[in-house]
Order: C-alpha cells, then sequence, then structure tokens
C-alpha cells in the first residue's frame, strides 16, 4: 500500500471520530477556493483537500477554521490509533517471550498516546485564544510523540516494528505537517 492509500485508509477511519471533538468555534463565510488555495500551500494537497471537503463545515470556515478541522483529525487519528494499539495488547497467550516483550512495548506505547490527544486538544485552545506559536508547539509535539514508540522498539533489536503502526505514524505525520502549515497561513 503506497502512502498516500495508507493516509487515506487511516484518514477515512479518523474522520468517522471528528464528531466526538466537536467545539463551537466561530467560523466566517470563506471564499469557496479557501480550501485549494489552504491546501496547496501543504507538502499533501491531496489528502488535505479530500479531507477538508469532507467536513461539513469547511465551506464556511475561515483559515483558522481549517486549521481546527485539520486538528481535529488529528486527535481522532491518535484516537484511532490508541485503539489500535489497545487492541493488539490482546493477542492469544502464547509463551513466546518475543510476543510478551511485543506486548511489553506495545502497552507502553498505548499508555503515552494520550498525550498526542492532548497536545491536539491544547492545540485548539490555542486557535481559539490565536496563540498560533503555541498552537504551532504542539503541533510539533504531538507529531514527533510517534517517534517515541519507534525508538521503545528499536530498544530491542530483534522486535519488528507493526507494518500497521508505521503506516498510521506516517499518516499522522502528514496530518500534523498539513496543520502546522495553515497555522503558519495564520501568522503572515
Amino acid at each position: 500500500m503506497d502512502t498516500f492509500h495508507s493516509f487515506a485508509l487511516v484518514l477515512v477511519l479518523s474522520i468517522s471520530f471528528t464528531g466526538i471533538f466537536r467545539q463551537p468555534f466561530a467560523y466566517v463565510n470563506a471564499d469557496t477556493d479557501l480550501i485549494q488555495r489552504t491546501c496547496k500551500t501543504t507538502k499533501y494537497y491531496d489528502p488535505c483537500l479530500s479531507s477538508l471537503k469532507s467536513d461539513s463545515t469547511s465551506p464556511v470556515a475561515n483559515t483558522k477554521g481549517l486549521a481546527v478541522i485539520m486538528d481535529r483529525i488529528g486527535m481522532a487519528n491518535a484516537t484511532s490509533t490508541n485503539s489500535y494499539l489497545t487492541s493488539q495488547l490482546f493477542p492469544p497467550k502464547t509463551t513466546n517471550s518475543y510476543d510478551a516483550l511485543k506486548k511489553r512495548v506495545l502497552k507502553e506505547c498505548a499508555e503515552k498516546y494520550s498525550y498526542v490527544g492532548e497536545a491536539l486538544k491544547s492545540t485548539l485552545q490555542n486557535l481559539k485564544d490565536e496563540l498560533y506559536d503555541y498552537a504551532n508547539m504542539n503541533v510539533m509535539a504531538a507529531a514527533d510523540y510517534p517517534n517515541v514508540y519507534h525508538n521503545a522498539f528499536k530498544r530491542y533489536p530483534n522486535l519488528v516494528y507493526p507494518k500497521q503502526l508505521a503506516l498510521r505514524e506516517n499518516s499522522f505525520k502528514h496530518i500534523c505537517d498539513v496543520v502546522l502549515r495553515i497555522i503558519d497561513a495564520l501568522n503572515w
């Protein structure tokens, strides 16, 4: 599965969770081309465009509203990944030491994954308060958390990083990159 398709798969799963994170934000009517112009400033035009167009509030959102929408998609992605990690903790019990070690590392990752959601939740408040530098820092922190999990696997050379987790990590980083580019546009 190539990067775009893996991003799209996780994105579709993530969008289904965005309703959970709805918070009131002030939106203003925007030019119908704003989404396209905004996505052109990112490295991931197609996923950005499809993500924003899939949200019913995007046609009337301003640039800050688009950042909020993408941040919520990131939160949904984090929730989905946390659910995935948690589901991996309950495979059939084996006496295999490899499986026990993998389960322990996955548990560590799942326990720490709440920090990703907290960073993105802080980003929403920063956007609301127009504290764009802080919003930027929180998104960068959220984007960096998957490196912690990847490094946890690297501590054990024989432990293979799960492909599904790598795909999710990659998609999440793309979402964060899109959010950062939109926040950059707010700083101008």
